[in-house]
């Protein structure tokens, strides 16, 4: 498969347009499950086939060029596609983890109509083709084609539903905010064409690294402007506030969404142009504190949340807060093994609840829940393994990649970098402190859902039950990644030895070496330093210590005979601030007032005032009445009488000789 990268994307593609077709017309759900499912089957089996010929070759970075794609000057840009080891890896779980929510699929929009069923699965065939081209793409340009194009299936999916106003207006949601981060990509394109004079990442990577001190200044705009279409994609802050609605489309899609596409693209495009964010320290230093900021906030919210799937959408935004902490302080292999571990556990924990609004007639509500281990074993162990591993519980997936990261942080700070010690501390102390939170709220979730009595309808009780293998299959194998998958990761300091770090290991060639300078010799800081062995355990034990006090309090707050009365109290006792993240520090409420109102308001007055006054009536009306007005006046000199013609033509001949005279 290695020379046919483009068989990859083509798979999901062609599942894609049979899928639309089948739709169309009315086929069985057999059949759009084959066409659905099975393309994306092939496509992964098609990628790990050029993973392992990748393997197999001494080169690090191989580009396949198909054609020209645009040709403009002096500028061109190639349809290629480049496998290196950091697309073999994306490639890797993009597929696998892909694959096993269309699987999950199946059971969960069986009930759906068959026309729906097709249109599901053509939406999310497109997605994983947007995905891949997005990863495989060997330039900006390209992986711009698959960044809008996750955009668009992101607003199909959000707003399958779009009979219902509220999924409508969340898909709306998605595409606009996404939309206004794009605006800084595209920008950030620009720059790096007017400045490199390429966009391909063999071509402009190169030249800044070969002259950090030369480029700094100007790569530390292009790195701002691509991070801002980052905020968008990656739900970072300000432009977070779509991630949550996103909701409102069926849960597979959120499993995708948050785990194998869309909002990873962000923090790949970042580790991608590690060059550009090294010899532009500022960038990266906007990077970190973006990401650290981004975990606690989010994080808060979740504790309040009711809905299983917010409380979970919000857990997204804080974990890409981590990796993009991780991508900040320069641990870009950091980044992208949580980014690897996340897939894991968040996939199963998206699907774990979809089993159980599955068994709840469609309810999401926590508060109504609960008991279900006795009668869904199944999803129960492989949701706990997941929460374990969320939250950081040795030796579960997120222990490793989340700890990687906040001993990155620290060392960051010991080693003053960027002149900017202390700011590295500061972000370390929220990253700690979200783990906290993180164990928390995902804890309670637990408790909530899981433990006690069942505290819904009769009706609700009565129809409870365990989802079937297409459902539960999928959820076995995500949770022994959750359990396994960190393994990949394991740091030097308990083995003695870096190559038991495998992701990082492998991930090396990725950061290209800088040239000599001052830049240079910054931009390694973190990398050239560390905390100390006793330090670092002492971070490991502090961070593990941190997760279980999380657990120990969630369960103190909602499980026992005496649950749920220690959080009315703290209601009670601080209803301010309850109300406060309950209703997500009303930051919705402030974007309508300050931006959204104002701006339609705008546009009403463009509207009435400008568009149907100034244009449809002074102009384009009033121009007709004119014309009108002056024929009405013009037709009564129009006597059909030819001597009073010639007599107009000889008083005009005598005015002119009097004028000339």
């Amino acid at each position: 498969m290695l020379g046919s990268l483009w068989i990859i994307p083509l798979l999901p593609l062609i599942g894609f347009g049979l899928n639309l077709f089948l739709g169309w017309r009315k086929a069985r759900k057999s059949l759009v499950t084959i066409a659905g499912v099975g393309s994306v089957g092939l496509a992964t089996i098609a990628a790990y086939w050029a993973i392992i010929g990748y393997l197999e070759q001494p080169a690090r970075v191989i580009v396949e060029r198909y054609f020209t794609w645009i040709s403009a000057g002096k500028i061109t840009v190639d349809a290629a596609f480049q496998i290196d080891p950091l697309t073999v890896v994306m490639m890797a779980f993009v597929t696998f983890v892909g694959f096993l929510i269309h699987v999950y699929s199946i059971g969960y929009m069986h009930g759906e109509s068959d026309t729906a069923y097709a249109r599901f699965f053509a939406y999310m065939n497109l997605f994983m083709f947007s995905m891949l081209v997005l990863v495989l793409g060997s330039s900006l340009p390209l992986m711009f084609v698959g960044w809008e194009g996750v955009g668009l299936c992101s607003y199909l999916l959000i707003g399958f539903y779009f009979e219902d106003t509220y999924c409508a207006m969340s898909g709306k949601k998605a595409f606009i905010a996404n939309r206004i981060g794009d605006v800084g990509f595209v920008l950030g394109i620009f720059a790096t064409f007017a400045v490199f004079g390429s966009a391909d990442f063999t071509r402009f990577l190169p030249i800044a690294a070969a002259h950090p001190q030369q480029y700094a200044g100007w790569a530390t705009a292009i790195g701002l402007l691509l991070f801002v279409g980052a905020t968008g994609k990656s739900a970072q802050i300000p432009l977070y506030v779509w991630l949550p609605d996103a909701m409102a489309g069926p849960t597979p899609v959120s499993a995708l969404i948050h785990a194998a596409t869309m909002v990873t693209a962000g923090v790949y495009m970042v580790v991608r142009c590690n060059v550009i964010y090294r010899i532009g320290p500022a960038a990266l230093l906007v990077v970190a504190i973006v990401g650290g900021l981004t975990a606690i906030y989010a994080a808060s919210i979740a504790v309040a949340q009711n809905d299983i799937k917010k409380v979970l959408a919000y857990s997204t935004i804080s974990q890409l807060g981590y990796m993009f902490l991780g991508a900040g302080v320069g641990a870009f292999a950091a980044a992208i093994f949580h980014v690897v571990t996340h897939a894991f556990f968040k996939a199963l924990l998206f699907l774990g609840a979809g089993s159980v609004i599955h068994a709840c007639s469609g309810n999401q509500d926590m508060r109504t829940m609960g008991g279900l281990r006795k009668v869904m074993p199944t999803t129960y162990w492989t949701f706990l393994a997941a929460t374990l591993a969320i939250s950081g519980i040795f030796p579960f997936a997120g222990f490793f990649s989340k700890d990687e990261i906040l001993g990155r942080t620290f060392a960051a700070g010991a080693s003053n970098l960027h002149g900017f010690g202390w700011l590295y501390y500061i972000l370390w102390f929220l990253g700690i402190t979200a783990a906290f939170i993180t164990a928390f709220y995902m804890f309670r979730l637990v408790y909530m859902t899981f433990h006690g009595e069942f505290r819904g309808t009769e009706e609700e009780k009565h129809h409870l039950h365990e989802s079937p293998w297409t459902m539960t299959l999928p959820l076995q194998v995500l949770g022994v990644l959750s359990i396994i998958g960190g393994f990949i990761g394991i740091p030097k300091l308990m083995t003695g030895h870096a190559s038991w770090n495998l992701i990082e290991h492998f991930l090396d060639p990725v950061v290209i070496p800088l040239g000599t300078g001052h830049a240079a010799e910054i931009a390694a800081g973190v990398s050239e330093h560390s905390a100390g062995a006793g330090i670092e355990w002492l971070l490991l034990l502090v961070s593990l210590s941190i997760a279980v006090a999380g657990i120990l309090v969630a369960r103190s707050f909602y499980a026992g005979e005496h649950a749920f009365e220690k959080p009315a109290r703290f209601v009670e006792r601080y209803p301010l601030l309850y109300k406060l993240i309950l209703n997500k520090y009303y930051i919705d409420e402030v974007y309508d007032k300050v931006v959204i109102q104002p701006l339609y308001r705008f546009a009403r007055f463009c509207w009435k005032a400008i568009d149907t006054i100034i244009i449809d009536g002074v102009i384009v009306n009033g121009t007709a009445f004119m014309t009108e007005l002056t024929g009405d006046i013009l037709r009564f000199l129009q006597t059909g009488n030819v001597r009073n013609y010639a007599l107009s033509v000889a008083m005009g001949v005598l005015l002119l000789i009097v004028i000339l005279w």
